[in-house]
This record gives C-alpha cells, structure tokens and sequence, in this order.
C-alpha cells in the first residue's frame, strides 16, 4: 500500500513538470514513451492484459522523471515497470482480478436497465466488460473505436433522441409561459399589474420564442449541445420527428 500512495503522489509532481505538447497520447506511443500491454496465453488460457492499457517505458522514465530524480532509472527499474518479469503468475491474478472487478461492475448495468440508457461507445464498452465482446467485436476492432469519435456520437440515434427531448421539454416550457402569462392577463384585478410588468410585452415575446423552438428547424439550431437527458421521460416520449410549429398534443406528458 505505502509503495502504491508514494507512486499515486509522484504522478502530478511528473505531470506538472511536463509542457502541453509533451502530455500529448499520440506523441508519447509515437516516440516509444508509451507502449501498449498485449494479451498473452499462459498455462493454456488467455490472459487479457490488454485491459490494462498502455504502461510508461524506460524511454518515459528517462525523460521525464528526471525532472524529479537525479537517477530516475535506478529507482524504476525494468522489473518495476514491467511486473510480469518478477512473477508471471502474480501479474496473471492481478489481471484476473480487474477483469473480474470490472465484470461486476458492468453487469450491474445490465441488471438495473441502465445500459438502454447508455450512449454507443459506453454501451459497447460495458458489453466488453461484462461478456468480453460486443456484436461480435472486440474493443480492438476498427468499427468499435471509431464509436468514440465526436462524429459518430453526433451521428448516432442516442444523440438525436437527447436533442428531440431537449426540443419537447423547450415547446412545454414556453407554452407553460404563454399559458401563465395569458391567465394574468386575463385577470381584470391585475390590469394596473399587468401594464405595469409589461406583462403584454413578456406575452408577446414568449409566444414568439415558443414559435422558435418549436420549428422544424429548432432541431438543427442544438447540434452540438448536449440536448436534454431522457431518463425522465414519460413511457411514449421516444425520439420523435422536429416538432411543427402547430402541434399542440405532441410535447404533452414530459418532464421538465
């Protein structure tokens, strides 16, 4: 444990000394600072240490933690980075027990329903963590990796279903306003309050934003944003066309 907390402290000590470019994940696997763990067979199975990442190289220890240490190498030896020089089967059972770990938590997912709520690349992430594979891929394959780019999740029917629910609780929140502001106005006791609010003015400019957002086109206007979470929404609120302008039945039921 003590060698586990004094290592946890050393990372932002090495980390601060580093400039922005030199943090850099692509320049540090391209220069051989980083290097990727691979599975391997051992007694007969495979052992999935590709779980674990990329670990730091000597060349990493060499021109970094110099910064820190004045002989950096006699400190992370090559047994030090590479455990599996000291003991296979040690590393193997560490292996083994984040891969479990891992597991149990991603199953829990699956038991609670929280996965349908998950976007593509989570989703795909968790179905490796729990069954070790997802449509048939593993979290190495090109189609897989390529879901943790910003393009595809714009793309995907997730995101598309976060903006609908954005656009429908906006329509509900701004006929909420005329609503309110319609029923004060209304009310022959508030006229001298009324006139005083401008509540007119506020009616007028509410029931011309509740005509903006609920254009076709409001839709387009929130690409890019994060829209609008739909855990909350009501059993038939489901990823819908935009929303017309003269559609009042179809925002009704969502939470806000």
């Amino acid at each position: 444990f003590q060698v586990d907390h004094d290592i946890s402290l050393l990372v932002p000590e090495v980390w601060c000394r580093m400039f922005p470019h030199e943090r850099e994940p692509k320049r540090l696997i391209a220069e051989g600072q980083l290097e990727p763990l691979s599975d391997f067979v051992h007694e007969g199975r495979l052992v999935p240490a590709s779980r674990l990442g990329y670990r730091i190289t000597s060349k990493f220890v060499h021109t970094f933690f110099g910064r820190v240490f004045d002989n950096p190498a006699d400190v992370f030896t090559e047994e030090i980075l590479k455990p599996e020089i000291q003991s296979t089967q040690v590393f193997v059972d560490g292996v083994d027990n984040i891969v479990d770990a891992q597991r149990r938590v991603a199953l829990a997912y699956f038991e609670d329903k929280s996965i349908e709520d998950a976007c593509p690349p989570l989703r795909a992430l968790l179905h490796i963590m729990a069954y070790g594979e997802f449509e048939g891929k593993d979290a190495h394959h090109p189609e897989l990796r390529a879901l943790f780019t910003r393009e595809a999740l714009l793309a995907s029917e997730w995101y598309e279903e976060r903006l609908a629910v954005k656009q429908q609780r906006d329509v509900e929140l701004w006929r909420r306003h005329v609503r309110s502001l319609g029923e004060f106005l209304a009310q022959p006791s508030h006229r001298d309050e009324a006139v005083r609010l401008g509540i007119e003015e506020r009616l007028s400019r509410a029931k011309a934003e509740l005509e903006r957002v609920s254009a076709p086109d409001y839709r387009a206007a929130l690409q890019g944003t994060i829209g609008a979470d739909p855990v909350h929404r009501s059993e038939t609120a489901h990823v819908m066309p935009a929303l017309g302008a003269r559609e009042p039945g179809r925002a009704q039921g969502l939470a806000n």
